[in-house]
């Protein structure tokens, strides 16, 4: 069973790490593009790049505190679950088990 919460936790964890860097190679585009339109003098374009660089620091702001919470919630969960089934062993089995069944009777089914 502890290899089982550890592999649900490496995915869970895959996915958020995945979704982070998404988000911060948007960024770094958005970045990019702004930086692009450094030289032009047209005011709309200034305004527009100012509300830009504040939103784009509010986003990694707030990335980043998403990131630290989303880990430690996941870090949390998975230790609940290891708790669990070291508690319930039996109980844990029979979930699983169920869950299988349901699984194969899906799959059965296609």
């Amino acid at each position: 069973m502890r290899k089982i919460n550890s592999a649900i936790s490496k995915a869970s964890n895959k996915a958020v790490d995945e979704l982070i860097s998404e988000y911060k190679a948007l960024i770094e585009d958005a970045e990019a593009l702004i930086e692009a339109t450094e030289g032009h003098v047209d005011d709309a374009i200034k305004t527009v790049r100012s509300k830009a660089l504040k939103t784009l620091a509010a986003t990694k702001e707030s990335i980043a505190n998403f990131e630290g919470v989303v880990i430690d919630k996941a870090k949390s969960a998975a230790k609940d679950t290891d708790n669990f089934v070291h508690r319930n062993p039996w109980e844990s089995v029979g979930v699983a088990a169920g869950l299988g069944l349901i699984v194969g009777l899906f799959i059965r089914g296609r």
